[in-house]
């Protein structure tokens, strides 16, 4: 059986492996019309972050606010690896949000929004739903 000295430097890279500050990443979100696919200006885009592997989300910033250029591309500040949420609001567009993960030090996310679905309502004298 081994001593409990034996198993300190092992226990030592263990805490240091879960405590190691996570890598940053560059993200940039690409923001294009799923109709036309030409690229969404001036679309507002939050992210924010959830969660990663040694990161104390007291100590950094989680939220960032901004809108994409004409390219339809915005690039935010360096951040943590690890899971985001990311909302798209566009004018004449359905709002976006879903949630992903950076694994890598530059990563670019594409997302194709959709026009908004046409508006039904039941006339009150037919009881029939226009086309």
């Amino acid at each position: 059986m081994k001593s409990p000295r034996a198993l300190v430097p092992l226990c030592l890279v263990f805490a240091a492996l879960i405590l190691k500050a996570a890598d940053p990443t560059k993200l940039t979100v690409h923001v294009v019309s799923s109709v036309t696919g030409k690229p969404v200006d001036r679309a507002s885009v939050i992210v924010r972050f959830k969660s990663g592997i040694g990161v104390n989300l007291k100590k950094i910033q989680t939220t960032w606010e901004t809108k994409t250029n004409q390219d339809g591309t915005v690039t935010l500040p360096e951040m943590p690896q690890g899971q985001i949420q990311i909302q798209i609001i566009a004018q004449n567009y359905q709002t976006f949000g879903d949630t992903f993960t950076t694994t890598k030090p530059e990563q670019t996310i594409d997302i194709k929004i959709n026009p908004p679905q046409p508006q039904y309502s039941e006339d009150a004298q037919t009881k029939t739903v226009p086309k």
